[in-house]
């Protein structure tokens, strides 16, 4: 009837949260979570224990998931001849992840995968990808992937350092998508998605839709229009035609799939994407203080002036996180000087009024 998780995302322990699955295998919708939150502030009876029923653990499900992860992939798809480091952030694909890229036959490496129950996301994982780079540079190796906590993002790290982030991703996706002709209608991405993949998007005839931040609004757009391919930067990728929601190491193997058909690298695949600077600055907040200061009038004059600054080619966005008590600040444009004392103008202006 449901899936359950417990995990803290992309976040350190102290944060974790359950996420909630329906029997489609889909997060849940947002009428539904809100009527849960209102059944939990009503007072919570239970029933005996001798009714409650039996347990039962799926003793192969490891097994199952690898198998599954490897049937979205071409008829005796090898990895041989590249050398990845897998960097599996402490969490949920610690066995999982190395398992899985062991059995397709490439050389690898692992970070990130000595477990704790403290230790999930810390200095490791798609959030912080500065010792994988260093390993990837370090082992001479062809690139790098990076999950997170949960295992459902995905950034990578080519051959010369540099971070591949979810746009990349898409990037290169789309255009393996449009050249064996089983791209369906366009590619959805969110307010966070840089200009410049739309622009480049363009030139390859696909169109970008945008959507409110969170996977969930890319899954719902992306099945509203019967289309199979979207994300974020943050390494979000959905690709509907291989499973039904956000999973790094889907992702990870449509991208290799990519690398082996072209016999091209990593870097090169980007080849055509010219990012637009941004610059994102977390300002900590008390929850409480969040809507005051966002639809303030003082906050609401400043985003109007910066936009005029910028122009058509920049843009501002100012949103709460989701899952932290912060205020994220997004600045865009084409000149990254004038970006960063834009983000940096409006950050403080935050901390003012705090």
């Amino acid at each position: 009837n449901a899936g359950i998780v417990i995990s803290a995302s992309h976040n350190s322990y102290k944060d974790n949260g359950i996420k909630l699955f329906d029997s489609n295998g889909c997060k849940l919708a947002d009428e539904k979570e809100i009527e849960i939150e209102k059944m939990l502030s009503k007072e919570i009876s239970s029933i005996e224990s001798v009714d409650v029923g039996n347990a039962r653990r799926i003793n192969d499900a490891s097994e199952q998931y690898v198998n599954f992860c490897k049937s979205t992939l071409p008829e005796n798809f090898r990895l041989n001849g590249l050398k990845i480091v897998l960097d599996c952030a402490n969490g949920a694909a610690y066995k999982v992840g190395p398992r899985l890229f062991e059995e397709l036959g490439c050389d690898l490496e692992i970070i990130g995968n000595r477990p704790d129950g403290y230790n999930i996301n810390e200095k490791v994982g798609a959030t912080q990808t500065q010792s994988l780079a260093s390993t990837v540079l370090k082992t001479k190796a062809d690139l790098g992937i990076a999950l997170d906590g949960d295992g459902d993002r995905v950034v990578m790290i080519d051959g010369q350092g540099n971070l591949r982030d979810g746009d990349d991703i898409l990037f290169i996706l789309a255009n393996s998508r449009k050249r064996s002709k089983t791209f369906s209608g366009n590619l959805v991405g969110t307010l966070m998605t840089n200009l410049g993949l739309e622009v480049a998007l363009k030139n390859i005839d696909v169109k970008l839709r945008r959507t409110q931040v969170g996977d969930r609004y890319v899954l719902e757009c992306l099945k509203k229009e019967n289309w199979n391919l979207g994300g974020e930067p943050s390494g979000h990728i959905i690709c509907l035609d291989k499973t039904t929601t956000g999973d790094g190491l889907i992702a990870a193997l449509q991208v290799l799939v990519e690398i082996k058909n072209t016999e091209r690298k990593l870097e090169e695949l980007c080849y055509g994407l010219e990012k637009f600077p941004q610059k994102l600055l977390n300002i900590t907040v008390k929850p409480e203080a969040v809507d005051g200061i966002i639809n303030g009038s003082t906050l609401r004059d400043l985003v109007t002036s910066t936009e005029s600054n910028l122009g058509e080619e920049g843009r501002v966005i100012i949103r709460p996180s989701g899952t932290e008590p912060l205020i994220r600040v997004m600045v865009e444009g084409k000149d990254e000087d004038k970006v960063t004392f834009h983000a940096e103008s409006i950050a403080e202006a935050i901390k003012g009024q705090l």
